[in-house]
């Protein structure tokens, strides 16, 4: 089935489309952070490693609720537990728009964290096993493709609202994915092969832990929390200092959102030419030299200096990183059967956000203690290439193939 066919399968499209909208939130909410602790830096007067304990809270969150909704889900469906993280997330985000001190506002992202973490890896699994095998990958990237939609919409909120209505409204409008939640509960299904599998024996919790861990899926298993702490870790490190990096090069708040928006808008061919190249080529040969692509362009941006050049290597670091995490998304499914996928997605993404809760607060420590914006974008080459080198040794390419049929002795579906 080609990409077109994919696309003109009504059930398959309002899926997609349906699940990319709660994505679509579920980035804007995190993108607004990266904004809004730029603009409280300001008005709460707060140090650098205070801005970095926010985003690592909400990572913490994060972290918490990928595991617990990737357990939960493999036990109650990927649909209902998408909706109820979809509605945690959006209530303690309309919420934070009340936060009257950093100690409730770091309270509140913490839950709000737990519903966005919950909800990413149970999303793409649903996605993953509702589309025939050709098109599995293709599909998954979309999916991750509304991420930047939501990073771009962020981006816009904080340029037109943030400077002129302040950051309590951005936290407002975090809140509207609540009256999604009823939408979605009456336009998606749950996922055909987790529907099949009610028939057989659930395994318990215990069980699926003991099967993530078990000799078919060891090596797997390892490759995918090095690869997902080191992509997170980055990525958070990063992007969600960006528009704090630019006011330390000594651009105004406006002109660094401006700027920020520009770069966020390469995320979305990123992800597009992922989604062509990751059935042409393969999930282990895109993913790997994406995130080469992304760590060349960490250094270039930490070592730029001239507007064009800032701009010039963002570009280059949103186009790369983003087209990487669209195939570690669709990547991570296809390694785990029906039974344990959601739990062995969830308990990657749950070590991922750990690099998520580090890598924000240890810029904020660096640069706290006067280290350079360069050594501190070295940091990030390290990591992402020890990833990439993760994938090229101890990863197998999965295009194609069916891991249900490695489902210790249990029928494919």
């Amino acid at each position: 089935m080609s990409q077109s066919t994919l696309l003109k399968e009504p059930k398959q499209r309002k899926l997609l489309f349906s699940a990319g909208i709660s994505w679509l939130f579920d980035a804007m909410d995190i993108g607004m952070i990266s904004f809004i602790v730029a603009a409280l830096a300001v008005e709460w007067k707060l140090a650098p490693h205070q801005v970095g304990l926010v985003a690592a809270i909400n990572s913490i969150g994060m972290a918490v609720g990928a595991f617990a909704a990737g357990a939960l889900a493999d036990k109650f469906g990927r649909k209902a537990v998408l909706l109820w993280t979809l509605v945690i997330f959006s209530i303690a985000s309309g919420l934070s728009a009340l936060a009257t001190s950093f100690v409730v506002l770091c309270l509140l992202r913490f839950v709000a964290g737990f519903g966005l973490g919950g909800e990413l890896p149970v999303a793409s699994t649903l996605v993953s096993e509702s589309v025939p095998t050709a098109d599995r990958g293709r599909a998954v990237v979309l999916l991750e493709s509304f991420w930047a939609i939501g990073w771009i919409l962020s981006a816009i909120i904080a340029y037109f609202v943030i400077p002129d209505y302040g950051w309590r409204i951005a936290f407002v409008i975090g809140a509207i994915p609540c009256l999604y939640a009823y939408v979605l509960r009456r336009t998606i299904d749950d996922s055909p092969r987790f529907l099949a599998r009610q028939r057989t024996r659930k395994l318990r919790f215990g069980e699926r832990m003991s099967a993530v861990w078990s000799s078919p899926h060891r090596r797997s298993t390892v490759m995918l929390w090095v690869l997902w702490f080191c992509v997170v870790f980055s990525y958070y490190g990063m992007f969600l200092w960006l528009p704090s990096v630019m006011l330390l090069k000594g651009f105004g708040l406006v002109k660094s959102f401006e700027y920020v928006l520009i770069i966020t808008l390469a995320q979305l061919p990123g992800y597009f030419t992922a989604a062509y190249l990751i059935e042409k080529l393969g999930r282990k040969f895109v993913l790997a030299t994406y995130l080469l692509l992304t760590g060349a362009s960490a250094i270039w941006f930490g070592v730029a200096t001239t507007e064009g050049m800032l701009i010039a290597a963002g570009i280059c670091l949103s186009f790369f990183n983003l087209g990487a995490w669209g195939a570690m998304y669709a990547y991570t499914p296809e390694l785990y059967p029906t039974s344990v996928r959601s739990t062995g997605v969830g308990l990657a993404a749950s070590i991922g956000r750990i690099g998520g809760v580090i890598g924000p607060y240890l810029v904020g420590m660096l640069i706290s203690g006067g280290t350079a914006v360069t050594a501190v974008f070295i940091v990030f080459f390290v990591a992402i290439v020890i990833g990439s080198m993760a994938v090229m040794l101890l990863g197998k390419e999965t295009k194609g193939s069916d891991p249900d049929y490695m489902d210790y002795g249990l029928r494919p579906v």
